[in-house]
C-alpha cells in the first residue's frame, strides 16, 4: 500500500458492480422522479424536499447544505428547489439541473462536492471547471458559489 492510502473504508472491492451507496442513490433518484411527476414545478414541495434530504445529513454536511441552500436561493431566486439522486440540487424553469451539492457522508469521502450541470452557463473558452471539492464554508467560498450560481443562470 502507498503511504498516502486514504483512512475512509472502500465499500466496493474491484469486480462486484454498484455499492450499496450507489444503489440508494439510484433507488432515491426513481422516486424523486415518481415525485416530481406527481407534484409538478410545486416549489413549496422542492423546498419540503431539499429541507428533509439536508436534515437527514450527518455534520458537517448538514450545516454546509443548508448554508449552500441559503446562498444558491439568494443568488438565483428562480431556480427550482428539489432533490437529486437524494441530494439539494436546483433546476430551471424546464426543470433540467443547474447546480447541486453532494454531502461527503453519502458515498464516503474526504470532501463534499458542489457541481454544475452541462446546463449551467459557465463556459469559459474550452475548458472551465464545473465541480468544486468544499472542505468548509467560509467567506471567500460563499462568494465565488454566489457569483458563480448567479453566472449559471445569465443568459450569456
Amino acid at each position: 500500500m502507498s503511504p498516502k492510502t486514504d483512512t475512509k473504508k472502500s465499500t466496493k472491492t474491484s469486480g462486484e458492480g454498484f455499492t450499496a451507496e450507489e444503489k440508494a442513490a439510484m433507488k432515491a433518484r426513481a422516486q424523486e422522479m415518481k415525485a416530481e411527476a406527481r407534484a409538478g414545478k410545486d416549489r413549496a414541495e422542492g423546498e419540503k424536499a431539499i429541507l428533509a434530504a439536508i436534515g437527514a445529513m450527518k455534520e458537517p454536511d448538514r450545516s454546509m447544505a443548508k448554508r449552500l441552500h441559503e446562498i444558491v436561493t439568494a443568488a438565483a431566486p428562480s431556480l427550482m428547489p428539489k432533490t437529486w439522486y437524494g441530494m439539494p440540487a436546483y433546476a430551471n424553469a424546464d426543470g433540467k439541473v443547474i447546480c447541486f451539492f453532494q454531502a461527503a457522508g453519502k458515498f464516503n469521502t474526504r470532501y463534499a462536492t458542489f457541481g454544475f450541470q452541462h446546463d449551467a452557463n459557465l463556459d469559459e473558452g474550452n475548458m472551465w471547471a464545473n465541480s468544486f471539492a468544499l472542505m468548509k464554508l467560509t467567506a471567500a467560498e460563499e462568494a465565488r458559489i454566489s457569483t458563480l450560481v448567479k453566472k449559471a443562470v445569465s443568459e450569456s
